[in-house]
């Protein structure tokens, strides 16, 4: 019934950036946190950035000063500007919505950096 679509993943050299973005459709209420999580092939899935519906942001410390998060609450979505892409940064990243005391995931949308 909730859905999460995740868009804007792609391929993109060293040093690029990409916008991510993720919309939340169906019966969805009350979200206090939207964020997004990657997950590298033999790694386990780890928090990227997170946003309140107040506003306030927490990122991980490797990508502090590159990536911004946002959302629009009014549009039930929540985007991830990554600028100065590093090879690192290769995952899937996955959007999680945090709403009436459930959490939501989309399918991922890959990113990959590489020259």
């Amino acid at each position: 019934q909730v859905q999460l679509v995740e868009s804007g993943g792609g391929l993109v050299q060293p040093g690029g950036s990409l916008r991510l973005s993720c919309a939340a459709s169906g019966s969805i209420f009350s979200i206090s946190r939207m964020g997004w999580y990657r997950q590298a092939p033999g790694k386990q899935r780890n928090m990227v950035a997170t946003i309140t519906s107040s506003g306030y942001t927490n990122y991980v410390d490797s990508v502090k000063g590159r990536f911004t998060i946002s959302r629009d609450n009014a549009k039930n979505t929540v985007y991830l500007q990554m600028n100065s892409l590093k090879p690192e940064d290769t995952a899937v990243y996955f959007c999680n919505v945090a709403a009436q005391s459930r959490s939501y995931w989309g399918r991922g949308t890959q990113v990959t950096v590489s020259s």
